[in-house]
C-alpha cells in the first residue's frame, strides 16, 4: 500500500449534556475508483484496533459512507442518507446490534485529496437515541514514503 497522504480524523461523540472528541493522524492511501473515494489506512495500538487495516469508502454523490476495518477486530459501520442500517457492535463484554441513521453527509473530495464530513446518530432501537457522532476526515498528498 502506497501510504503517500496524510490523513487525519477528528471525531466527536455527543451524549445528552456530555462529549468526548478523539483525532488521529496516520499516513495511509487514498483513491478514485468508480463513483466512490476511498482512504485506507492502518491502526494502530493507539487506536487499540493494532494489526487491523481500515477502508473509509466516500460515495462522489455524497449519498454514503461506509468504514470497513479488516483483520482480528473486523467490523463495519454503514452511513447512508435516507436508510437506517443495523450494526453489529462489539464491545468487549459481549455484542449489541445498534441503529445507525445519517444526519448529514458533506463530501470535498477531489482526486488530489480533500475533506468528507458526516454525522449519524446511533440508536438501541428507533426510539431510543444513543449518541450523535460527528465526523471529519482531511486527506492531504504529501508524496511517498523514503
Amino acid at each position: 500500500m502506497n501510504e503517500d497522504f496524510l490523513i487525519r480524523i477528528d471525531g466527536r461523540m455527543e451524549q445528552g449534556d456530555e462529549s468526548d472528541s478523539v483525532q488521529l493522524m496516520t499516513r495511509g492511501c487514498f483513491v478514485r475508483r468508480g463513483g466512490s473515494f476511498f482512504i485506507t489506512y492502518k491502526e494502530s495500538e493507539t487506536t487499540g484496533y493494532e494489526g487491523c487495516t481500515t477502508t473509509v469508502k466516500v460515495a462522489k454523490d455524497e449519498s454514503k459512507v461506509s468504514m470497513t476495518r479488516f483483520g482480528p477486530a473486523a467490523g463495519q459501520l454503514v452511513v447512508e442518507k435516507g436508510i437506517r442500517h443495523l450494526c453489529h457492535y462489539d464491545t468487549g463484554y459481549g455484542a449489541m446490534t445498534l441503529g445507525v441513521a445519517a444526519d448529514e453527509i458533506h463530501s470535498r473530495l477531489t482526486d488530489e485529496g480533500g475533506e468528507v464530513e458526516f454525522s449519524y446518530t446511533l440508536d438501541a432501537d428507533q426510539n431510543t437515541i444513543l449518541s450523535r457522532n460527528l465526523v471529519k476526515i482531511s486527506v492531504k498528498r504529501t508524496g511517498p514514503v523514503t
